[in-house]
């Protein structure tokens, strides 16, 4: 497995912020999500979340629900999400999960194990096996976390929590402390969603975070094209594109070739934004 630091330590090498990428596993379907994935990390993603689909998306967007709705359809299980991450992670860039915390903990309960945290820990073994490289919980704080943080740090894997405009200084230290890998700075408020322009609570939540740690800082906050990414890139190490991603493979319904090629020239604009900035 590859942590998301070396990613990011090379793009601060190049003097530019890294590009992350998003998109379900199962997503149009498992084989066409990893085919996806991996035009993304040919086309300049520098790390690649894979999302667990989850019949209750609190935090996601209608455009992120609707392509999770369709792995979930088509009998996307987490099984084939870990396929996904091997995938991917073959190719040598750091691979995250991005997860709800109710599958992980349910992971592997059919096995018959009462210990209430097996399902973590076996998760934890199976994404490392994978050659995944941590976890993302949107949903899962530090202070409610102890299990994950365990088996994390039992498998050497990334702990990716988030912190949002709304974060105390004293919530981002304890945060940021609990973080390996890097640090996910919501900077909306409210669901997931490509947006018209980008927000200025930004800037002022990632020299927060920053005043609180030395790791690197990625931001997610609806960016959609090449020039966002390269504002977002004047102030974070990391700028985090999700929706955009879904919504040009949305856009390509049944024409994979099609999807295919704009998932490219997407992720390609993006790359050259972050350069820019």
């Amino acid at each position: 497995m590859t942590s998301t630091q070396v990613a990011f330590a090379k793009a601060r090498a190049e003097d530019r912020a890294a590009l992350v990428g998003y998109l379900p596993a199962g997503f149009p379907d498992v084989d066409g999500s990893i085919a996806a994935l991996k035009v993304m990390v040919e086309a300049g993603c520098d790390v690649i979340e894979i999302g667990l689909p989850y019949s209750d998306p609190v935090m996601d967007g209608p455009t992120i629900q609707a392509a999770a709705q369709q792995a979930l359809e088509a009998g996307t299980r987490t099984a084939d999400v870990l396929r996904v991450v091997e995938a991917v992670a073959a190719t040598g860039t750091p691979t995250l999960v991005m997860t709800y915390w109710n599958p992980v903990e349910r992971y592997g309960r059919a096995s018959g194990r009462s210990h209430r945290h097996s399902g973590v820990e076996r998760f934890a073994a199976d994404l490392a096996s994978a050659g995944g490289a941590g976890l993302i919980t949107p949903d899962l704080t530090p202070d409610s976390g102890a299990a994950w943080i365990a088996a994390a740090d039992a498998h050497d894997l990334d702990k990716v929590f988030l912190v949002a405009p709304s974060s105390t200084d004293e919530r981002i230290a304890m945060t940021t402390a609990a973080c390996r890998g890097f640090v996910y700075a919501t900077a909306v408020m409210g669901v997931t969603g490509a947006r018209a322009s980008t927000s200025d609570l930004a800037g002022p939540l990632v020299a927060r975070t920053k005043a609180a740690t030395t790791l690197p800082v990625g931001v997610g906050l609806g960016v959609s094209n090449g020039a966002q990414a390269a504002e977002v890139a004047t102030y974070a190490d990391g700028v985090i594109v999700g929706s955009a991603f879904v919504r040009t493979l949305l856009d390509h319904p049944g024409d994979t070739a099609a999807g295919l090629t704009a998932l490219a020239a997407l992720t390609e604009d993006l790359a050259d934004g972050v350069r820019r900035g």
